[in-house]
């Protein structure tokens, strides 16, 4: 019997974490641009200018093509601007989930959530500056709970042992 995976919530971050990136990218083609016309440089350094443009646009871009899905099942997330990547975390993984509020982000009613996972390829996974984030984390944390429970799988930590001081004695085979 196999159950229908569901999407439980799906999203991206806001742009505002590309605040400080694109005034840096705006003040530095203005730098530019005044530079240009108030000496004696040709017209075409002008043009330098441009590069700073497609900096914020490759950023604005890749925070919009970002998309963060859980389902009952585990967390996808896609990105790419030219290729898209998908990498996936089953929700049994999931050990630890965080929720930040910065000031900056308190401002704009947003938060981040990071979450802690035994998935080797994806050992961390930050969702930056989204919109009812507390509400996204307990239906995340409940989801994880459901299906540990429905899979019968426990999270267990061994720390303080390296496995270098492993010995083993026995026969090979």
């Amino acid at each position: 019997m196999t159950e229908e995976e569901n999407v439980v919530w799906k999203g991206r971050s806001h742009q505002i974490v590309n605040f400080w990136p694109l005034v840096m990218a705006f003040l530095v083609a203005l730098v530019i641009l005044w530079g240009t016309f108030g000496t004696s440089l040709p017209a075409w350094v002008a043009l330098l200018a441009l590069v700073p443009f497609f900096y914020a646009t490759w950023l604005l871009l890749g925070t919009r093509l970002m998309v963060f899905e859980f389902t009952s099942e585990r967390m996808r997330i896609y990105e790419g601007i030219l290729n898209q990547e998908i990498n996936e975390v089953e929700l049994y993984r999931v050990k630890d989930t965080r929720l930040e509020k910065p000031f900056w982000l308190r401002i704009f009613g947003l938060s981040n959530i990071i979450l802690t996972t035994s998935d080797r390829s994806l050992p961390t996974i930050e969702i930056r500056a989204v919109r009812r984030g507390i509400e996204i984390r307990e239906k995340l944390r409940k989801q994880v709970e459901l299906l540990r429970d429905k899979k019968r799988v426990r999270e267990v930590d061994f720390e303080g042992g390296d496995s270098d001081d492993l010995e083993f004695e026995g026969e090979l085979m």
